[in-house]
């Protein structure tokens, strides 16, 4: 029995101890808004925050996170996270809207740390998140939008 603190909440959870978070928090909590992306690690579809910092729930074992703090993105109401997803809608973000939860959970965690990054910074945080549909240049000027609103700047 694992006990996991998701979104500020807590679950206990009966699962084998190399069970991937990633099932636990889609099949046994049904938070669906996690998505299977490759199963692997590399295209970052399935990132959540654990304690503050972005990982793929697909390779992370639910023992290895036994009591820490999990965030997902519907869990997330911050000042970055509504600049994010307003910069994301004006700026037409989203195509198929797959990667876009694994996409807003790095890019929140490079703000909250950088609040002020370069393309450079952008390029090297986001590296591990796959957009199939290309908008690599939508994201960057998405973050810097939302980077922009949240300094005060316009």
């Amino acid at each position: 029995m694992f006990s996991l603190i998701i979104n500020g909440e807590r679950h206990k959870v009966d699962a084998a101890p190399d069970t991937p978070l990633l099932w636990v928090l889609r099949d046994l909590l049904s938070m669906t808004s996690i998505r299977y992306g490759c199963g692997q690690g590399l295209c970052g579809a399935c990132s959540i925050l654990v304690d503050g910092e972005p990982t793929r729930a697909c390779q992370t074992p639910v023992s290895e996170i036994n009591g820490r703090r999990i965030q997902t993105l519907a869990g997330l109401g911050d000042a970055v996270s509504a600049q994010l997803r307003a910069a994301w809608i004006e700026l037409d973000v989203p195509q198929c809207g797959y990667c876009q939860s694994g996409q807003l959970i790095s890019a929140g965690a490079l703000l909250r740390r950088n609040p002020n990054p370069s393309d450079g910074d952008i390029d090297t945080a986001m590296s591990g998140n796959l957009c199939r549909c290309g908008t690599y240049q939508r994201i960057r000027a998405a973050i810097h939008l939302a980077a922009r609103r949240l300094r005060g700047a316009s």
